[in-house]
């Protein structure tokens, strides 16, 4: 059953590892022996830094339902919280790791539910929070690129040093991030799925006048991310380029570019001239390699 699954902690994943490593830090998390607390769930309140915003009301029914037969499998993580009052002290909880859990339990009528207090910083709890989500899976990319860029501008962390904590690439946060610059309209649509992040990056090669445009054709033609990349890269072509271009040179960039799938330009300059392709990664270079000894 999935719904169970996604609740049964895997033995190497990276939360884990993330906690056990910081576990061993003196004051960050308290002492190394944990003790599981069952709360209140109208105690625990939202964690302001969780990285997720959106959930599938299926899978999250399908979770409650397991969580209603089975109970909350996996204790939550929360940091205690006393709010001063006019009799004294009231204790609340904020949630750190667990948010689709929580909602779970609600739904499934749970009063009470399994935690682990912590005392984690502001910037740990946007650390456990994210990497929690990105281990299951669950973030989109703009939610992911949103996380990457609260850790970048509220605690400074570098793209390498967030690649490095939840386990990407530099170069995958840093094309992660590059999808906020994209028109609000196509952010929305990649947060929905009715656009891949791959559709994303490949908007990115257009001028951002003209990313609307592309993306309209993007749905209204169900183009795929190839597909995509050939639009964009042509658009992204200067019209004063075209226009005093040989046009015989012309016709070889657009024959080109039909076989080879990316932008290309012919360039002459008395009787030598340049032959230029354009790539935007590894994976784009081993492609047109590929098609040229094809030919």
């Amino acid at each position: 059953m999935k719904g169970l699954q996604s609740l049964i902690p895997k033995k190497s994943s990276r939360l884990t590892v993330l906690i056990k490593k910081q576990s061993r830090k003196k004051n960050l998390f308290g002492s190394k022996k944990e003790s599981v607390f069952n709360i209140e769930v109208n105690k625990i309140k939202p964690n302001p830094h969780q990285p997720r915003r959106d959930f599938s009301e299926d899978s999250l029914k399908e979770l409650a339902d397991s969580i209603g037969e089975h109970g909350v499998l996996q204790p939550l993580l929360v940091t205690k919280i006393e709010k001063p009052t006019a009799r004294g002290r009231r204790v609340e909880y904020q949630l750190v790791a667990g948010e689709r859990r929580l909602e779970a339990a609600k739904i499934a009528g749970l009063p009470r539910v399994p935690v682990i207090i912590r005392d984690n910083s502001e910037r740990q709890k946007l650390e456990i929070a994210l990497v929690e989500n990105i281990q299951r899976e669950d973030l989109n990319p703009i939610e992911a690129a949103l996380a990457f860029k609260q850790l970048n501008d509220d605690f400074g962390l570098k793209h390498e040093e967030i690649a490095k904590k939840v386990g990407k690439s530099r170069v995958a946060v840093t094309n992660c991030l590059r999808l906020l610059n994209l028109p609000l309209r196509v952010q929305e649509a990649i947060t929905k799925g009715k656009i891949s992040f791959g559709h994303g990056k490949a908007l990115l090669m257009a001028k951002p006048e003209k990313q609307k445009d592309l993306f309209g054709d993007i749905i209204k033609d169900n183009l795929t991310v190839h597909e995509t990349e050939y639009r964009a890269q042509r658009v992204a072509a200067r019209p004063s380029d075209k226009e005093s271009k040989n046009p015989l040179f012309q016709k070889i960039e657009k024959d080109l570019q039909e076989v080879l799938g990316n932008r290309v330009s012919v360039t002459k300059r008395g009787r030598a001239g340049r032959l230029t392709l354009q790539f935007y990664s590894d994976e784009e270079l081993d492609k047109i390699v590929n098609r040229l000894l094809k030919i």
